[in-house]
């Protein structure tokens, strides 16, 4: 089941398709005539009375519909709730498999219950400190994991470019990067998968400095909208 909509759904629909996988989406009210609900074997209203986004974000009725028409595993897509460990673990508990990482990997919001926590407790939800680089490069590494503990890398993106902190420009591979750091970049993001033993897609973040020194930033715990970029340079 896909419960976001828009291209990513009719995305995910096409490939399961073609692999023979029956599929089911979930629509709002405003949303009854969405390409995403006519591309799905099956399709369920949710959120009856919300306004869109807030249907999208009606975890109950989310599950109810999983949960009614056996579904066997649920597609976060990415948005709404692609990065809620609350989800991930409200499929857990209704015996649906989640496509992405297990709710105690997901990084920002465990991020967020310890800055939760700080602040409760001590008033100041500071957690650390980072360096300044100045003009560094954004390399991110794309992986894939399995719930047997492999790990994959499929190469890295720059992207460097980029305009009120939203990315504007991605570039992969990454020009004039050397090849033992990309060997390093990617090394050390496939190491860290598996040492929290993380499944699915997820983009391991870096700064690179003008040395040549490489600082971890974050990992985002679903697939990304870059995802095509890397596409274009796999199969």
């Amino acid at each position: 089941m896909m419960y976001y909509p828009g291209e990513i759904a009719i995305r995910v629909f096409r490939a399961c398709t073609e692999l023979g996988i029956r599929t089911v989406a979930v629509y709002s009210e405003q949303d009854t005539g969405q390409m995403h609900r006519q591309k799905a074997d099956e399709a369920y209203l949710i959120g009856k009375g919300l306004p869109p986004v807030q249907a999208y974000l009606h975890i109950p009725d989310i599950i109810q519909v999983a949960k009614e028409n056996e579904v066997d595993a649920i597609h976060p897509g990415y948005g709404f709730l692609s990065e809620r460990a609350d989800f991930a673990q409200a499929c857990v508990d209704a015996g649906v498999r989640f496509i992405g990482p297990s709710p105690e990997v997901e990084l920002e919001e465990n991020y967020q219950r310890a800055y939760s926590e700080a602040l409760s407790a001590f008033g100041n939800g500071a957690l650390f400190i980072e360096r300044f680089l100045e003009r560094p490069r954004h390399i991110e590494v794309q992986i894939l994991g399995d719930k047997y503990g492999n790990v994959i890398h499929l190469y890295e993106r720059d992207c460097s470019i980029q305009r009120r902190h939203q990315k504007v420009v991605e570039i992969a591979p990454a020009a004039q990067l050397d090849q033992q750091l990309r060997d390093r970049l990617t090394s050390d993001a496939v190491k860290l998968a598996k040492r929290v033993g993380y499944e699915n897609a997820g983009t391991v973040e870096f700064l690179i400095d003008k040395h040549d020194k490489y600082f971890f930033i974050e990992v985002n715990s679903r697939l990304q909208v870059e995802h095509t970029v890397t596409e274009e340079i796999t199969e």
